[in-house]
């Protein structure tokens, strides 16, 4: 399937590695031009290195905290015109309700549910003067059904759910559109930070962690950063311009809901 993508400009956040690259990699293979954006200098500069030479797209690599105001600047200043954003950021630390204080729900707020919508501001409105523009924000599947040991993470993103369904009925109609994605368990480094906390908490190995955690997964394994990044694309193509302000599981099934 053609979707649509080639020649369009697409910032991608946090993407040297995990599920942002597996984004990153699938809209370039759909022909975009991307702005690549990670913390980590040398694993983002060997990501656009790769990107370019096995798609042939125009790749340009920020290294900067997309979670900071001087960060999202740096992106931004490079960004340019852009047609699609994908917004992605590390998730904040596990852990219990009496473990966190108003510093730690401060900062997960600013990573995961502020940066992004400051992301929205600065790019959605070009989007709507040129009359097509897609976001995909990268949440959890938390946002369907909490989960105990995130709820750093469940109060953030549940915050930036509840904007985008407003926000994402406002700017429809100037062609842009706005969506959510919800990863469940995947083979990311997160994954297996999770599985270590696990692992920990349960005194088991890390690899029997994993069984376990497969065993809730009625796919029965850990989904991949390229289904994942292939589903994102699909969310950015001409064929999804009538999906609106949803929130898309990626999950393997793991979340039991009628909606």
């Amino acid at each position: 399937m053609d979707l649509g993508l080639k020649g369009k400009r697409a910032v991608v956040c946090a993407s040297s590695k995990g599920l942002g690259r597996g984004c990153a990699e699938a809209l370039a293979e759909a022909g975009c031009n991307l702005v690549l954006n990670a913390r980590g200098a040398e694993a983002l500069e060997a990501t656009a290195a790769e990107i370019r030479s096995t798609y042939g797209v125009d790749v340009v690599a920020v290294a900067a905290d997309i979670t900071t105001e001087e960060g999202r600047a740096a992106v931004l200043k490079a960004a340019g015109e852009v047609d699609i954003l994908v917004n992605n950021a590390g998730g904040p630390p596990p852990g219990m309700w009496q473990d966190w204080e108003r510093e730690d729900f401060i900062k997960a707020l600013d990573a995961n549910m502020l940066a992004p919508i400051a992301m929205i501001k600065a790019l959605v409105p070009g989007m709507m003067d040129r009359g097509w523009g897609r976001v995909v924000n990268i949440t959890s599947q938390s946002v369907k059904a909490p989960i105990g040991v995130l709820g750093l993470s469940n109060s953030a993103r549940a915050g930036l759910t509840g904007y985008v369904a407003g926000t994402s009925r406002q700017v429809a109609g100037s062609g842009v559109n706005i969506n959510n994605l919800l990863p469940g368990i995947h083979a990311t480094d997160r994954a297996v930070s999770l599985d270590g906390g696990v692992s920990k908490a349960q005194g088991i190995t890390v690899e029997e962690a994993k069984v376990q955690r497969c065993k809730t997964i009625p796919s029965g394994r850990y989904g991949t950063a390229a289904e994942f990044g292939a589903t994102c694309a699909f969310l950015c193509s001409t064929q999804a311009a009538f999906i609106v302000g949803q929130n898309i599981l990626h999950d393997g099934g793991g979340v039991n809901a009628t909606f």
